[in-house]
Parts: structure tokens; C-alpha cells; sequence
């Protein structure tokens, strides 16, 4: 951060140049990373006292943080434009006029000693003048580039220590603002903080209940200027400890991350109203990535990039326990597993180390968290491979099927074929399928390798690592399969694998949170809207989520198996493969969101843009954050596109139609 002189910080406002800096005499932090029609300030959150005034202070640090707005500085710190106090409001108090700016008691506490002489008073004038010198450069630039601008002026307040019978959350102080002409901006903030959801607590937003909006920087840009609307907000102390001043973590965490989005829906609201704006919603943010997000991401990607969970949690001697299995009645097979490669006490700590908390936005700063955690839980997950604590560990990493999900699974399998099935006679070896797939990679310009391996499960699967498709070797494949699995290993799984390889950030192939159940939606989705789904295969989704519970309710391996196969009438080589992905590792509950994720993205497809969600190894949860990115330059458009999701390809059959949109 730059230390600036106030009239070097004019000078480059004037100039539209951007930067960070501190105002020479300490006492303001301006940052201006794009110049766009909103302004955040935070003009009680600072904390410091002139040295020379604090032997004349009868209040300690912890009496003036009281009245203080501590953490404010905090809530606005990811916006594009950002005024934040660090003096403290007992030295001047920004929101009075200067003649009326220095307290000689404030809230009942006498607060000098001794009165102030006209130097250190003077000395403290100078600084607010300087603020509001400042404001007003900044503002006439706005007004002039985009013909208006809206500042959000964010306080805090006590209510435990005042008593307050009725204290919102969120309290707006409209008395200085023309409210018939902002309504709509205003009404578009109020439903934004109603909608923020806080740990404990819930949300309430008001008007003039606690504080109604007469505050001197209300007043100061209302009499200079026609085209910018001030809100105050005032936020209950909520987040913190009122007596001592500690945060609440959590809350804090919530809070930004929807007070930011609140303030840019109000901010976009606003910029409708600008004739002479002609900014889109994504250029109202920030579009450069901070530099530490870069530095998270690569140490985050060098920490992680070989954690492959399949590579570890599919046995090494497949071939052997099935021979052993279908030849002997009474026995259940014993599953081996490559040694993992890492210390798992060791990687969580270096996890955990990583400097998330020193991203700004809020957005991305979350994405990352929750990617940290993600990854916490799957080494864990790993580490217990093969022991009781496997499952365990699944079901925390992974989920369960819910009652709405077995109900489904039970729908599907009771439906019965409308049509004539697939010709099963047909069946293409591993070496005729593999050249099918090596074309079909070449026609989508896929750079990747078709190899064939006896160490799968499934049919086939995608190695991200090596960027090549897997295809089992004693896997016999009809044409039908074959053109399923293009659109889903190679359509979808691969083509995000190559679109993740073409990011700035490298955190999308490593996989955000859900993207299991992202990815395996997309795929099947794919297979739907490509025309190369059928009745038989949604009963193998359906079969997965019934294995998935039966095994989670103490069924053993032989048990699942025999259910499959005389309840379900399936051959024995699908229900041992079936059986044996679902107690992999020592219970995996993964297979189950293969229906579910493909049931959400069908709906999510009918309702709105999903192509966000193919940049990368993405999370549905993130949808939004990704969309937000793209539009703001953070990530590229993703360069490939599934082929059944860039155009219709087939006409849909009626019939599948209805049963898939009977899917609750």
C-alpha cells in the first residue's frame, strides 16, 4: 500500500487513476481498483489516538470501542471503492460537523482531562476537512463519468449495553433521502439484508427505528450534489462482543459475504437509473484477482494436485476376489488398496495454513474456505481406507441417500420398458471400443489419451492426473454404452478436465466441494440430452442408490450381492461390480448422487444458463460465484462445450421425458 499526500490522492482521482493508499498523517485508507458508480465507507471503524491526546484521555482503549464501529472496515473491505477511518471517533467524529466534531462528553463520559488546547484541536479539524476534501474529489469524479454514484455508509451500534427493546439487524436512516426518488434502490437493499442468513440469529431490517440518517455526511453530499444517494446502515452489534470487543467469527464471515452481495444488488439497481451509465452488473466489481488469491491457489494446488480419491480407494486385486467370489458360496471378498502417498496430519496442517483469510472478497474467499475444509475431510477420508472408519468418514464427505432419494430409486425400478431394448448382442471388446473413443476425442478436439486398464471398477473413468480415459479391460460394450459413455466420460468429464487446464485459477481441477455430485449430474445429463439414455440405465443409477443403503444399514458384501441379483434379476457380473463400488474402501456412499445430481441439473438446465458450471471441476453451490467470476474477467469462458449441451441432438423420447420429470 502507497502512502500519499491528500493532494496526491486528489491529483489521481482527478487523473482516474487506480490505487491503495494511506493518507499521509495515518489517518485514512482510500482504495480505488476500478472506478465504478458505488463508494463504501466505514468512517467509525477506526481505532487509533494521536499519541499526544492519549495522556489526556480519561477513557481506555476498551471504554472507546464501545462507541466505536469496530469490524465495519471489515464489511466493506472486498468493494471497488472504499473510504475507512483509522482514527478514532473520540479524537473527531466524521459524521459531525467540524465545528461540533470533538467530543467533550460523549455518552455520558467526560472524555479529556483537560480541556483541548486550540493547537490539538485544530490538528484534528485538519483531518476531517482533509475527509471530506477527499469525498467530494471522489464524488465529483463519479458523478462526472457515470452521472451519479450511490455511497453506502455503514455503521454499528450497541443494543445490549443501550437496552434497546426493538433493535433490527439492519437499520436504514432515510430522513436525509429523497425516499419517493430511491425507492426502488432502497426497497432492492431492504430484501437483500432480509435475506441474509445468520448463524443464531435472525434478520430483521427497519427504518429509522434505532438511528434515522442525520449524520453530517449524509447532509455534507446531499447539499453538494444533486446525483448521489447516501443509505446509512447501521448494523446491531451482532458479530461481536459488545463488552470486550471480540468478534464473532462466523457471523462476521456471513455477514460480509451478504452484506456484499446486498450492496451490489442495491448498487445495480442504481446504475439502471444512470443514463449515462453503461456498466453491466459485473463491471460494478472488482475485475483483477488479488494477488493473494493467486498465491493461495498455487500453494493450494501444489499441496493437493495428486489426492485422485478412485486411484486409492479402487482395490488393486479386483480380478482375483471376484474369481474367489463366484466360486465360493460362502465368501466375501478381501480388497487390497494402493499405500497412500502423504501424511495426513502433515497435509492438514500445511492446509490450514494457507492465508484464505487474507483474501478480500468475500465470494472467493468462501469458494477457497470451503475447498480447505472439502479437502480436510478427504484426506481423512482417505487415510481410513480400508478400516471402519472408512464409512464414517464417507458419509461425512459424501452424504447418504434421503428418503426422497430411495423413493425415487424405487419409482424408476418399478417402471416398466416401452420400447424395444438395445440389441445386447452386439458387443464391442476393449480394443474396438478404444478406437470409437480415440476417434470421438479427435472430432470434439480433446487432447487426451484412451488407455485401457484392468484396475477400474466402472466400465470407464476419466484419470485427471494423466488426462487420459480409462476403459476396463474386461468390459464388453454395446454401441449404444459406447455412445453414452463418449458424451459422459469424454462430453463432460473430460471436456471440464481441459476447460479447468485453461484457467487462471488452478483450484478448478482440483475439484470445488459437490462437484462429484456437479459432475456426475452434468455427465448423465449429457447422456439424456445427447439421446443415449434408457429406462435400463436409470435403473443402474436407481440399483446404486438401494446398494448405497442397504450397505450403509449393515447388509455384508454377499447379502447386497444375492438382493441384487434375485430381487432385481441382474447378471452376476453387474451385481458383483455394482456390489463392489459400493464397498470399495470400506464403504463408499459416492454412487448414490449419481441420480439425485442428474435429477437437479435436468431442472437447473430448464431454468437457466449452466454453462459456468463447465470451467472447470465446479460445485452447483458455487453456480453463482463462478457465473459472477466469468462475467468479471476472474475466468474464461469455458472453451469446450459438451456436445449434447451446446445443441439439441436428438429428439427427446416422451415417454423417458415424463419419468424423468417425475423424479421429486
Amino acid at each position: 500500500m502507497q502512502t500519499l499526500s491528500e493532494q496526491e490522492i486528489l491529483t489521481a482521482i482527478e487523473a482516474g487513476e487506480t490505487f491503495e493508499a494511506t493518507l499521509k498523517d495515518d489517518s485514512l485508507i482510500v482504495r480505488i481498483s476500478e472506478y465504478v458508480p458505488h463508494v463504501c465507507t466505514a468512517n467509525h471503524g477506526g481505532h487509533q489516538l494521536r499519541q499526544d491526546l492519549v495522556d489526556h484521555c480519561l477513557l481506555d482503549k476498551k471504554q472507546r470501542l464501545r462507541e466505536e464501529d469496530p469490524f465495519t472496515d471489515q464489511l466493506i473491505d472486498s468493494f471497488p471503492v472504499v473510504l475507512i477511518a483509522k482514527d478514532s471517533r473520540y479524537e473527531y467524529d466524521l459524521n459531525r460537523d467540524p465545528q461540533e466534531c470533538i467530543y467533550g462528553t460523549a455518552w455520558e463520559q467526560k472524555v479529556w482531562k483537560r480541556p483541548l488546547t486550540s493547537a490539538q484541536k485544530n490538528i484534528s479539524i485538519a483531518k476531517h476537512a482533509s475527509y471530506y476534501r477527499i469525498l467530494k474529489t471522489l464524488i465529483t469524479a463519479l458523478e462526472k463519468k457515470f452521472g451519479g454514484c450511490v455511497l453506502f455508509d455503514v455503521h454499528s451500534y450497541n443494543w445490549q449495553i443501550r437496552h434497546y427493546e426493538q433493535a433490527p439487524v439492519f437499520n436504514i436512516g432515510t430522513e436525509q433521502i429523497d425516499v419517493s426518488r430511491w425507492r426502488q434502490p432502497l426497497a432492492i437493499l431492504e430484501k437483500n439484508l432480509a435475506a441474509i442468513e445468520l448463524p443464531n440469529i435472525e434478520t430483521q431490517v427497519e427504518r429509522n427505528t434505532v438511528f434515522h440518517g442525520r449524520g453530517y455526511q449524509s447532509g455534507f453530499v446531499r447539499t453538494h450534489f444533486d446525483n448521489t444517494l447516501v443509505i446509512p446502515i447501521e448494523i446491531k452489534k451482532v458479530f461481536m462482543d459488545e463488552e470486550n470487543g471480540e468478534p464473532f467469527p462466523l457471523v462476521l464471515e456471513q455477514l460480509q459475504h451478504g452484506l456484499h452481495l446486498a450492496l451490489l444488488e442495491t448498487a445495480a439497481a442504481f446504475n439502471k437509473k444512470l443514463k449515462r451509465s453503461k456498466l453491466k452488473r459485473a463491471d460494478l466489481q472488482t475485475s483483477d484477482i488479488e494477488p493473494i488469491v493467486l498465491t493461495v491457489d498455487k500453494a493450494l494446488y501444489r499441496l493437493a494436485k495428486n489426492i485422485d480419491t478412485l486411484h486409492y480407494v479402487n482395490p488393486i486385486n479386483i480380478q482375483q476376489e471376484k474369481r474367489r467370489f463366484l466360486s465360493r458360496k460362502a465368501y466375501i471378498p478381501e480388497f487390497r488398496y494402493r499405500q497412500l502417498r502423504l501424511d495426513p496430519y502433515d497435509f492438514r496442517e500445511k492446509l490450514y495454513k494457507l492465508p484464505v483469510s487474507q483474501i478480500q472478497d468475500p465470494l472467493i474467499r468462501g469458494l477457497y474456505r470451503s475447498v480447505v475444509d472439502n479437502y480436510a475431510t478427504k484426506v481423512e477420508l482417505l487415510a481410513n481406507i480400508g478400516t471402519p472408519q472408512f464409512l464414517y468418514n464417507s458419509l461425512r464427505y459424501y452424504g447418504e441417500p434421503s428418503i426422497t432419494d430411495k423413493a425415487n430409486a424405487r419409482f424408476i425400478l418399478h417402471a416398466s420398458e416401452w420400447k424395444t431394448l438395445q440389441d445386447t448382442n452386439n458387443r464391442l471388446d476393449t480394443e474396438e471400443a478404444k478406437i470409437i473413443f480415440e476417434q470421438a476425442a479427435e472430432k470434439y478436439g480433446l487432447d487426451c489419451r484412451v488407455i485401457i486398464s484392468s484396475r477400474i471398477v466402472a466400465k470407464a473413468m476419466l484419470d485427471n492426473s494423466r488426462r487420459a480415459l480409462l476403459l476396463n479391460r474386461n468390459a464388453r460394450l454395446t454401441p449404444f454404452e459406447i455412445e453414452a459413455l463418449i458424451h459422459h466420460e469424454l462430453g463432460v468429464h473430460m471436456v471440464t478436465t481441459v476447460n479447468a487446464i485453461a484457467q487462471p485459477l488452478h483450484v478448478l481441477k482440483l475439484g470445488l466441494p459437490g462437484n462429484t455430485y456437479t459432475q456426475e449430474g452434468l455427465a448423465i445429463l449429457s447422456e439424456y440430452l445427447s439421446g443415449n439414455i434408457n429406462l435400463d440405465r436409470l435403473k443402474q443409477l436407481s440399483l446404486r442408490v438401494l446398494a448405497v443403503d442397504m450397505m450403509i444399514d449393515g447388509m455384508d458384501f454377499r447379502t447386497v450381492y444375492t438382493r441384487l441379483r434375485e430381487e432385481h434379476d441382474i447378471a452376476a457380473d453387474d451385481a458383483f461390480s455394482l456390489t463392489t463400488r459400493v464397498f470399495r474402501g470400506g464403504g463408499f456412499t459416492k454412487d448414490y448422487l449419481y441420480l439425485s445430481g442428474f435429477r437437479d441439473l435436468v431442472a437447473l438446465h430448464k431454468s437457466k444458463d449452466i454453462t459456468a458450471l463447465l470451467v472447470g471441476k465446479t460445485g452447483l453451490q458455487f453456480i453463482d460465484t463462478l457465473d459472477s467470476m466469468i462475467q468479471r474477467g476472474n475466468l474464461q469462458r469455458p472453451k469446450h462445450l459438451p456436445p449434447a449441451l451446446a445443441s439439441q441432438l436428438t429428439k427427446p423420447d416422451p415417454v423417458l421425458d415424463h419419468l424423468v420429470a417425475s423424479i421429486q
